[in-house]
C-alpha cells in the first residue's frame, strides 16, 4: 500500500499544497514549528478520519478559514483509491471515489498506517486507556469485523450503565431487562478479549526482535491484563467467566452505577527482562520499545491485510545515537514499504539511506524537494 500523492487545502499552515511521494521512503527536514508535522497529522487523519495529536477540528483548520480539505491517492497493487476527508467546525465528511461515505467504518482500512510520535512515550507511561485506544486504532484497521463489535459493545456499555443507575433509583425497574443487556455485552466482550489477545500474541512473536536488531538487547515482551482474571481464552470459558463476574458483583455494579468489568477496563505493560519497563526502564529503553512494537504491527498488517501499511515517524532520531539510528533505517528500508519521516537535520544519517529516499525541505509551510 503506497500513498502516492497528498493534497492539503487550508490545513492547518499549509493554504494549498499539492505533493507527490516517492515509493519508499521520503524524509522531511526542516526546523521545528514549520510544518513538518503536519505532513504526518494529515495523512494520519486522511486514513484513521482523526489526528492522532489532541485537539478539536477548529485547532486543524487554517486561521481565518472555515473548512478544510484533506485528499490523496492511494495505490494498493493495481487498484487505485482517491480519498478526501472534509472537515469543518462542527462536520467531518468523507469521500472514496467521489462517492460519500455516511460510516467511518466503512472507510477505515482503505489507507492503513503505523504511527510513531515523541508523545508515543505515554504507550508506556500513560493511563491504560491511552493503551486500549492504540489497540483500539490498529485492530480497527485490520478488521472490520472488530470495529463493528467494538462500537456495539460501547453502545450496549452505554445503555448498561444508564439502566444501573435507574435500577439503583427504582426498586420496581425490571432486572430482566439488565439481564438480556448484559447477555449481548458478554457476546461482545467475548470477541473483543480473543481479537486482543491475538494481535498482542502476534505483536510479541517479534517485538524482542526488533528490539535486539535496534538496542543490541533481548528480554522485550508484552503483558495483556484483564481484569476478570482470564486464564483460557476459548469462547465458552470467557462467557462463564464473565456471566459469574456479573451475577456475583451486581450489588457492587448497582451502587456504583456502571460496568466495572469488561474489556473496558483492559490494559498492557512491556516487560523487560522479567520487570515492568514503566517502573524499571530508561526512556531510551521504553522509546525503543514503543519503536520495536509498532514494527512489530508491520508483519500483521501484511498477514491480515495483504499488504504493508505506510509507516509514518515524527522526530523519531531525536533520542536515538548514531548506530541505532542507521539500524532503524536499515530495517524501514527493507522490503517494499513506504514510510514518511521527519527530521531536524540529516546529519550522522548513513548516506546510502539518503540517497535512497526522496527529501523534502520544509521552511515556513513551504515544501521544496531537495
Amino acid at each position: 500500500m503506497k500513498i502516492t500523492k497528498i493534497n492539503l487545502l487550508s490545513f492547518r499552515n499549509y493554504s494549498k499544497l499539492s505533493l507527490p511521494l516517492g515509493k519508499n521512503m521520503n524524509i522531511f527536514v526542516g526546523d521545528n514549528a514549520q510544518g513538518k508535522t503536519n505532513i504526518l497529522e494529515a495523512i494520519t487523519i486522511l486514513s484513521l478520519t482523526k489526528s492522532h495529536r489532541v485537539g478539536s477540528n477548529p485547532n486543524i483548520i487554517m486561521f481565518g478559514r472555515d473548512k478544510c480539505k484533506i485528499s490523496g491517492v492511494v495505490k494498493k497493487e493495481k487498484i487505485i483509491s482517491n480519498l478526501e476527508v472534509n472537515i469543518t467546525n462542527d462536520i467531518k465528511k468523507l469521500n472514496i471515489n467521489k462517492t460519500d461515505i455516511k460510516k467511518v467504518s466503512d472507510y477505515i482500512s482503505h489507507l492503513n498506517v503505523i504511527v510513531f510520535t515523541p508523545d508515543d512515550l505515554e504507550i508506556v507511561k500513560g493511563s491504560p486507556n491511552v493503551r486500549r485506544n492504540l489497540l483500539n486504532i490498529q485492530l480497527s484497521q485490520v478488521s472490520k469485523e472488530y470495529l463493528r463489535y467494538y462500537n456495539e459493545y460501547n453502545k450496549l456499555l452505554k445503555t448498561r450503565n444508564e439502566y444501573l443507575k435507574i435500577l439503583f433509583n427504582n426498586n420496581i425497574a425490571d432486572t430482566n431487562y439488565l439481564d438480556i443487556i448484559t447477555e449481548k455485552l458478554i457476546e461482545k466482550a467475548v470477541f473483543i478479549y480473543q481479537k486482543r489477545k491475538e494481535y498482542l500474541d502476534y505483536i510479541n512473536l517479534n517485538i524482542d526482535k526488533y528490539f535486539y536488531d535496534i538496542s543490541g538487547e533481548n528480554g522485550m515482551l508484552i503483558k495483556y491484563i484483564t481484569n476478570i482474571n482470564i486464564e483460557d481464552f476459548d469462547s465458552e470459558s470467557i462467557r462463564k467467566k464473565l456471566k459469574h463476574i456479573f451475577k456475583k458483583n451486581y450489588m457492587k455494579e448497582l451502587n456504583y452505577g456502571m460496568t466495572i468489568y469488561g474489556p473496558h477496563r483492559d490494559d498492557f505493560y512491556f516487560e523487560f527482562m522479567g520487570k515492568d519497563l514503566k517502573l524499571y526502564g530508561s526512556q531510551g529503553q521504553q522509546k525503543l520499545a514503543i519503536l520495536s512494537f509498532k514494527l512489530s504491527e508491520i508483519p500483521i498488517f501484511k498477514e491480515f491485510c495483504g499488504t504493508e501499511p505506510v509507516l509514518l515517524l515524527d522526530d523519531i532520531f531525536s533520542e536515538l545515537d548514531i548506530k541505532k539510528r542507521n539500524k532503524l533505517l536499515k530495517i524501514i528500508n527493507l522490503g517494499n514499504l513506504q514510510s514518511i519521516i521527519t527530521t531536524t537535520d540529516l546529519r550522522n544519517i548513513n548516506k546510502k539511506y539518503v540517497e535512497d529516499a526522496c527529501v523534502f525541505n520544509v521552511k515556513n509551510g513551504n515544501i521544496e524537494r531537495k
